[in-house]
């Protein structure tokens, strides 16, 4: 398989508007996660017809996101590929600039996120011992400055990064037992919306999700791929892109063929 162009694109206004679609943040996911695929194979695997497919598949390309592969297929089917391997939005300024299409994408992302969790927990029982002690779902409600939070971005990311290895559907070499895993990193700033005189004086309650649990013992975050090679057999997971606050890395490599 040939390797992604670039290891990341960074979304710019036009970008943007490319991806203000749920089932374009879940095309390029699929691409990126299981590799080339065609627009019937997708299609089987969002639920979608392929016509609606090839439409969304023909404008990513035309903005850039995916490529025909042209070392597979034939006349009578297109085999399209991510050009990337992340989708990087960095652009605070989007925010104001194409309000619509940053919420949409964003919301897309989150959605996606959330199945994906679900998956999870759907396999939960079932996964191996091993992973289900490496899963983690948690919360920590913090007090930080904007500054304090900007700089807890960016220590997350340098672990993440630390952890990552070339992949080897690419010609790289990693442990026999490694899989894939997926971490996802959500900053959530809760401003107060009271103001000084709200009553709390110094007993005010943590944000977050929820309270976190000193006694919280995690289990095994990781995703099954049974069906890894692209070939469009029935699992419909509609992964996307992944993205947060600013410069949030978001997506994820092809896996190696099964």
């Amino acid at each position: 398989m040939a390797a992604p162009h670039d290891d990341s694109v960074v979304l710019d206004a036009k970008g943007l508007r490319a991806l203000a679609h749920p089932l374009r943040v879940q095309l390029v996911g699929l691409l990126r996660k299981f590799g080339p695929s065609t627009a019937s194979r997708l299609a089987e695997r969002l639920g979608v017809n392929s016509g609606t497919t090839s439409y969304h598949l023909r404008q990513l390309g035309a903005a850039g996101f995916v490529e025909e592969d042209t070392t597979r297929g034939n006349a009578r089917e297109r085999w399209w590929r991510a050009v990337h391997e992340l989708t990087r939005f960095d652009g605070l300024d989007l925010i104001e600039q194409e309000p619509d299409a940053a919420m949409a994408y964003l919301t897309s992302v989150a959605t996606a996120d959330a199945m994906r969790v679900q998956r999870v927990l759907n396999e939960l029982r079932t996964m191996p011992t091993e992973w289900r002690a490496s899963f983690d779902m948690s919360s920590w409600p913090l007090r930080l400055t904007p500054e304090e939070a900007e700089a807890l971005q960016d220590e997350l990311r340098s672990v993440v990064e630390r952890h990552r290895r070339p992949d080897p559907a690419y010609g790289d070499t990693e442990p026999p037992d490694a899989e894939r895993v997926t971490v996802v990193v959500q900053i959530l700033p809760e401003p107060d919306d009271a103001g000084p005189d709200d009553g709390h004086h110094g007993d005010h309650e943590p944000h977050g999700d929820h309270e976190p649990h000193g006694d919280h013992e995690p289990h095994g975050d990781h995703e099954r791929d049974r069906d890894g090679d692209g070939s469009g057999n029935r699992n419909r997971d509609g992964d996307g892109s992944r993205a947060g606050g600013a410069g949030h890395d978001s997506g994820g490599r092809a896996p190696r063929a099964r």
